[in-house]
């Protein structure tokens, strides 16, 4: 299993709201480490039941490369608001819209790094205007539907948000994971060794999403359709990262996504369906890499 999240930005790194032509999400911004050479700016997006202390592992050894990273709540993710019920808010086109004006309110050509869901509506994003990106990550997100076990695991939790609260659907989850486990659905990769203070933090993150927000994406994540031949249409650089394993896309698939994109691949050892929290220094490491390797113009 994965290991949970931190909840606490690394030292430099500033909490805030970012203001955008489509309302405020709240972000964490890490700025580029003292005496490194700035290399480029990265906006994180993060995966289903997920947030953006998913990256908190990944700032302070991607701001010593030169990189500023901005990991975000989409709408209705933890601390970015949402309505509470209504699905057509979340639909995939709306995500990927907004993650284009947070693009705009960054003001800067970016990477753009996806995990999970996070990778898919990054793909959206890009496939309606490429224009503000310079290259496209997709971590541990496949190329279309996730695996038959993680649909089951999602229909699941939309049946218990049909007819519980958050609050309920939470205990729930807590009775029926093995003690060591607190991973509840396909992106959310919190896990081995959770403490107390890790358990409120996840509960409190838990609450904080829109039920709506878990439905609709959660329906998306079961009927995305392959869409990796029109992204590869793109004149972007991509790269395909992940764990070694991974039960919501089988890693041979990542392996033939990457394929059809021509895009770089890299499988992190020692890490599963987070290697962000897995493994945050060799995933750190690739994700410099590749960034190096593109126009120094992003920032």
């Amino acid at each position: 299993m994965s290991r949970p999240p931190t909840f606490v930005p690394p030292p430099g790194a500033r909490a805030y709201r970012l203001r955008t032509a489509r309302g405020e999400f709240a972000v964490v911004d890490a700025p580029v480490a003292a005496g490194a050479e700035p290399r480029g700016t990265a906006l994180l997006l993060p995966g289903f039941t997920g947030s953006k202390e998913d990256f908190n592992p990944l700032h302070e050894p991607l701001s010593a490369r030169g990189y500023r990273t901005v990991a975000v709540d989409g709408r209705g993710q933890f601390e970015s608001d949402g309505p509470v019920d209504d699905d057509s808010a979340y639909a995939q086109r709306e995500l990927a819209r907004d993650v284009l004006a947070q693009a705009e309110a960054l003001g800067t050509p970016l990477h753009l790094l996806g995990h999970s869901l996070g990778g898919q509506i990054a793909r959206a994003a890009v496939l309606l205007d490429h224009s503000p990106f310079v290259s496209l990550t997709l971590m541990a997100s496949g190329p279309a539907q996730v695996s038959a076990s993680q649909q089951q695991r999602v229909k699941l939790l939309r049946d218990a948000l049909g007819v519980m609260s958050m609050a309920e659907v939470w205990e729930v989850i807590q009775a029926m994971e093995p003690p060591e486990e607190t991973d509840t659905g396909a992106g959310l990769d919190a896990g081995l060794d959770a403490g107390l203070d890790d358990r409120a933090d996840l509960r409190r993150r838990w609450l904080g999403h829109k039920p709506a927000q878990l439905l609709a994406t959660g329906l998306q994540l079961c009927t995305e359709p392959d869409r990796v031949a029109e992204l590869g249409a793109l004149p972007l650089p991509f790269h395909v990262l992940s764990g070694a394993r991974d039960d919501t896309w089988p890693v041979p698939l990542l392996d033939d996504m990457a394929r059809r994109l021509g895009a770089r691949r890299t499988v992190v050892e020692g890490a599963e369906h987070s290697p962000n929290c897995d493994q945050p220094l060799a995933t750190a490491r690739a994700l410099a890499g590749f960034w190096d390797t593109q126009d120094r113009t992003a920032g």
